[in-house]
C-alpha cells in the first residue's frame, strides 16, 4: 500500500517516516561524532489489536503498541549493540554511547561489519505488504464470536470451546548505515516499509469426558478481505475435531508417514534449519558441507521468491539492508544454497545469500506430482500407514538429524482412513526422512514462509502400545 506523503504517519501509526529517517539521523550522527566510521541504526513502531472469546462470552481485549530503536556501531571489527523505547534526543545518545562503549570493550571478530557495499540494496520493489485493519474491539469480538458460534453448531458432539481469537497487527520500521563516515550514496544502505499480518481462529472440542477430542484452525493474511470467514473456519476446525472421536493407540510398527500439509511444512522449515549459516559454521547441523550434494530424494526441488506481491514471506531487502532475489535452493534433491547472513557468510568464507532475519517464500515442490494427487489420492498410494495431522514437542537434534515427536493422527488400511490415533510417537532421522520422501501432494498449504503440500515418507518408526 503506497504512501507518498512521508511526513504524515500512516494508518494506525504514531510516527511518521519522516520522523523515523530524522531519528535515524540523529544516532548515526552521534556515533560518528563519537569516532565510529561504520554504523547501523533502526527505528521501528508496531501496532494492533487482539480479542479473544470463550463459549459465547469475551474473554480478553488487549491493544498494542511498541516502539524501537537500536544501533550497532564497529569499532575497527568490533562490535557494540544497544537499543532503547525512547525516542528523545537525549535517550537516543546515551544509547549510542552505550553501543561505543561495548564496541569498545569486545573482543575483535575478523568478520564482524557491515555487509559489503555490492550486496546492499541500493534500490528495491513494493511489494504491497501493508494493509491495514480500522478493526474496533466490538467488530473484533463479533467475528470471533461468529467463528466459535459456527464451530459449536456443527454438530451437537461439539460439546465445547477452548475459545475464538482475532488478531490485526501492523508495524512500520526504518534503518540506514553509516558506511565510512558517509551516508546517501550507493552501497550505503537506507530503506524501510510497513507491512501487516492479520489472523482469526478457533479451538472447537468434541465428545464428553475422557473421551474428548480438540482441534484448530485458523486463516492467516497481510490483507483482511483475503481472511477466510469465520465460518468457514469454525466449521472446519469443528470437522477436524469431530474426525477425532474415538482415537486409539495403536501397535509398535514401522511404516510409510504421510504428514498433512500443514505438518509438512514443519519438515520444510527442519531443511532451512539444517542450511542455515549459524548452523554451519558451528557445524551443529547433520548436513554441514552439503552443498552441491545430495539431501533430498531426487524430484524434490524446492525455490524461494522474496518478491511475490503480498506474500507472507516477502521481503524486498533483509535484516541487514542486503537484495533479496529468487533462486532454486535445492534442485533434483540437490543443495543449490544455503540460507545465510553476512556475518555466517564470511564465517564460511562465501556470500550473503540475503536471508538475514530467515527465508523468504519458501516452495516445496515434487516433479512427479500431478494435479489430481490431493491428500486423499497420498493416503491412497500410501495404502497403509499412518497420517499425522498433528505434531507435539521439539524432539529433533539437527547435529545427527534423530526425529522424535508426539504425533496424532489417523491409521490408513487399504488406502482409506481406518481411525484416529493418539498417543503416539513418530521417530527416523531427517537425513533418511528427507531421502525417503516418495512423493508431495498438490494439496499445497502456505505457512508463512513456507508452502508445501502432504509429504509421504517412506518409513519411520512409530511407538505406540
Amino acid at each position: 500500500m503506497k504512501n507518498p506523503d512521508h511526513t504524515q504517519p500512516l494508518a494506525g501509526f504514531q510516527y511518521a517516516r519522516s520522523q523515523f529517517e530524522e531519528l535515524v539521523d540523529l544516532a548515526l550522527s552521534q556515533a560518528r561524532s563519537l569516532g565510529a566510521a561504520d554504523a547501523a541504526a533502526e527505528v521501528s513502531e508496531g501496532a494492533g489489536l487482539s480479542v479473544s472469546v470463550r463459549k459465547g462470552e469475551l474473554e480478553n481485549v488487549e491493544r498494542n503498541r511498541d516502539k524501537s530503536l537500536g544501533v550497532t556501531v564497529y569499532l575497527g571489527q568490533r562490535r557494540g549493540n544497544a537499543s532503547t523505547s525512547d525516542f528523545s534526543p537525549a535517550a537516543i545518545r546515551q544509547t549510542v554511547q552505550a553501543a561505543y562503549d561495548i564496541a569498545r570493550f569486545t573482543a575483535e571478530d575478523p568478520v564482524a561489519g557491515l555487509p559489503d557495499a555490492e550486496d546492499v540494496a541500493d534500490t528495491y520493489p513494493d511489494l504491497d505488504l501493508f494493509h491495514p485493519w480500522a478493526l474496533t474491539s466490538e467488530e473484533a469480538a463479533r467475528l470471533a464470536l461468529e467463528c466459535e458460534a459456527a464451530a459449536l453448531s456443527t454438530s451437537r458432539q461439539i460439546t465445547n470451546s477452548e475459545g475464538a481469537g482475532v488478531s490485526a497487527q501492523q508495524s512500520h520500521f526504518f534503518t540506514a548505515h553509516l558506511r565510512g563516515g558517509e551516508r546517501g550514496k550507493p552501497g550505503i544502505f537506507s530503506g524501510g516499509y510497513a507491512s501487516s499480518r492479520h489472523s482469526l481462529s478457533v479451538s472447537p472440542i468434541a465428545g464428553k469426558g475422557s473421551k474428548m477430542q480438540r482441534d484448530f484452525w485458523y486463516s492467516s493474511q497481510r490483507a483482511p478481505q483475503d481472511l477466510a470467514s469465520p465460518q468457514a473456519v469454525g466449521r472446519y476446525a469443528a470437522q477436524r475435531a469431530l474426525s477425532r472421536l474415538g482415537a486409539r493407540k495403536i501397535p509398535t510398527i514401522e511404516c510409510p508417514v504421510l504428514f498433512e500439509s500443514p505438518m509438512a511444512a514443519g519438515l520444510l522449515g527442519a531443511y532451512v534449519q539444517a542450511t542455515s549459516g549459524g548452523a554451519l559454521y558451528r557445524k551443529t547441523t547433520f548436513l554441514a558441507d552439503s552443498l552441491g550434494k545430495q539431501a533430498l530424494a531426487r524430484h524434490i526441488d524446492i525455490a524461494e521468491d522474496p518478491h511475490l506481491i503480498n506474500g507472507k514471506g516477502s521481503a524486498p531487502f533483509d535484516d541487514e539492508g542486503v537484495r533479496t532475489s529468487a533462486r532454486k535452493v535445492v534442485s533434483a534433491g540437490r543443495v543449490k544454497g544455503y540460507f545465510l547472513s553476512t556475518y555466517s557468510a564470511r564465517k564460511l568464507g562465501m556470500r550473503t545469500t540475503g536471508n538475514a532475519g530467515g527465508s523468504h517464500n519458501l516452495v516445496m515442490t515434487s516433479r512427479l506430482t500431478r494435479p489430481e494427487d490431493d491428500l486423499d489420492a497420498l493416503i491412497r498410494r500410501m495404502g497403509r500407514g499412518l497420517l499425522v495431522t498433528e505434531l507435539m514437542g521439539q524432539g529433533v537434534n539437527y547435529v545427527t538429524g534423530d526425529y522424535s515427536r508426539g504425533a496424532a493422527g489417523y491409521w490408513v488400511e487399504n488406502g482409506e482412513i481406518a481411525y484416529p490415533v493418539q498417543e503416539i510417537t513418530i521417530a527416523g532421522n531427517l537425513r533418511d526422512m528427507l531421502l525417503g520422501i516418495e512423493a508431495i501432494g498438490a494439496d499445497a498449504y502456505n505457512y508463512g514462509a513456507k508452502t508445501v503440500g502432504s509429504v509421504l515418507v517412506n518409513r519411520m518408526k512409530v511407538a505406540g502400545s
